[in-house]
């Protein structure tokens, strides 16, 4: 796994188009609930995989501001409407009030494991990236609530 430097909505727009005939043929064969979990299962590994490989790129020193200084790379063409709540060394916190990840995978069939391809992979990415790094997030666009409420923190190295 190696770091992109492609805007995160396309790639996932590159993906989805790997995934979907893939998910399809596994329902088929083995049914939803069976097929949904493995695509989670893969798609969490793939997350803390690809968080390793960018904070490969920081050297080993990574952060709480270096991890959100990745936020353009997922904002890149609109893709996110973000409200800025709190920026600090120990917390990022924001609300994202627009999602065309969730429009795109409901343009394309894949509404119902939209969360599944994108949210889920948040708060493994930033384990990926850097165990002390942890999100808090209670609602998603993608499961139907008015915004997302993203709450990073980052827990001191002696904690």
């Amino acid at each position: 796994m190696s770091k992109t430097d492609l805007p995160i909505l396309e790639q996932r727009r590159i993906e989805a188009n790997i995934i979907k005939p893939i998910y399809e043929e596994m329902k088929a064969e083995i049914g939803d609930e069976k097929a949904r979990k493995i695509i989670s299962a893969a798609i969490t590994k793939n997350a803390i995989e690809q968080g390793a490989a960018y904070a490969k790129t920081e050297g080993g020193d990574t952060s709480l501001e270096s991890f959100h200084a990745l936020l353009p790379q997922w904002k890149a063409n609109g893709a996110l409407e973000v409200d800025m709540l709190e920026e600090t060394e120990s917390n990022v916190n924001y609300n994202v009030t627009r999602c065309q990840y969730a429009e795109m995978y409901k343009e394309m069939g894949l509404a119902d494991i939209g969360h599944l391809l994108s949210c889920g992979r948040d708060g493994t990415f930033c384990k990926g990236y850097d165990a002390r790094i942890s999100l808090i997030r209670t609602q998603t666009i993608m499961q139907g609530a008015s915004h997302c409420d993203f709450r990073y923190s980052i827990r001191d190295e002696d904690a």
